[in-house]
């Protein structure tokens, strides 16, 4: 069944038409809302809400309990998207976690192009902080761009003194905006979503002739020594493939602990194909144990420091 449920949505995916023109961004926006936008699921409230000056969704699940947090940063290339684009992926791991989510509605370009995003995510992680939640109960998360901004965000938390969260989760990141990676152009041919020009469309209108290679825009060339646990997971029919191996691989370099998954047969961010694509819910299930089992063992370590003192 799942080998039916892949090629299924690779032909989903193949068959939404390309115009001869690129749409405008505000189509590009209204475009991605109406195909990849679901409702959180039915049991999770949602409400909004305002985190480091910027409107933020808040996801409560039933199966929340305790002081964890997760705070999501949503893909789109840095052009589109929005927390309520994301909510159902927010939501359905927010859910198999047990966790209240946070996901941040962080400026686009090209109105609001390179460092904007870095700032609002770094804004909403200081404000978390400072209204009292202890880091270790903060977990964060992103998807593609928003993969790409929860390290840059996490880079700059650490140039700001800031402590690091408990985990990280990135689905598909996107950490590479000067497009190196040499699945870029081999896997072009697989992926059913993106070609290089689509990529480097976003790229340009997010840094334009800024630094492409600047570790806050492609954080795959940051150091990323004292960054918390990362847990990768991507597909292999995406052009993005490489941004997630050489990641994990520069992690590693930079002796931080990190988990890559490599897909077989899937496309960018296909988690959001949860409830219809059994790799899909079961990745999210890895995920959501991942988060919890880093926030469980910060617990712990917590309770035996205080036992000592």
């Amino acid at each position: 069944m799942s080998r039916q449920q892949r090629d299924a949505l690779d032909a989903l995916l193949r068959s939404i038409p390309r115009g001869e023109t690129p749409p405008s961004i505000d189509e590009q926006r209204s475009g991605f809302a109406a195909g990849v936008g679901r409702p959180a699921p039915d049991d999770v409230v949602t409400r909004g809400t305002v985190l480091g000056g910027r409107p933020a969704l808040e996801l409560e699940p039933p199966t929340a309990s305790g002081p964890g947090r997760l705070l999501y940063l949503h893909g789109g290339g840095y052009v589109i998207g929005s927390p309520d684009t994301h909510a159902g992926l927010v939501g359905e791991l927010a859910r198999r976690a047990g966790l209240r989510a946070l996901s941040v509605d962080y400026r686009l370009a090209p109105e609001h192009p390179f460092p904007a995003a870095v700032d609002d995510g770094l804004a909403a992680y200081r404000e978390l902080l400072a209204t009292g939640t202890d880091p270790r109960d903060v977990v964060v998360a992103g998807d593609s761009a928003g993969g790409g901004l929860s390290i840059a965000m996490l880079l700059a938390a650490r140039e700001a003194g800031l402590p690091q969260p408990a985990a990280v989760v990135l689905f598909s990141p996107w950490v590479d905006l000067t497009l190196a990676g040499a699945s870029m152009r081999s896997k072009e041919d697989a992926d059913p979503i993106f070609t290089e020009a689509d990529i480097r469309a976003y790229a340009d209108l997010y840094v334009g002739t800024g630094d492409r290679a600047h570790p806050l825009a492609s954080p795959l060339f940051g150091d990323l020594a004292g960054l918390p646990p990362l847990f990768v997971q991507v597909g292999a029919n995406e052009v993005l493939l490489d941004d997630s191996v050489r990641l994990a691989g520069r992690a590693g370099a930079d002796d931080v602990e990190v988990t890559l998954e490599v897909l077989p047969g899937l496309p960018h961010v296909f988690q959001h194909h949860y409830g219809r694509l059994d790799e899909a819910d079961a990745a999210l299930d890895r995920a959501a144990r991942f988060l919890t089992g880093h926030l469980d063992a910060g617990r712990r370590a917590s309770d035996r420091l205080e036992s000592v003192r």
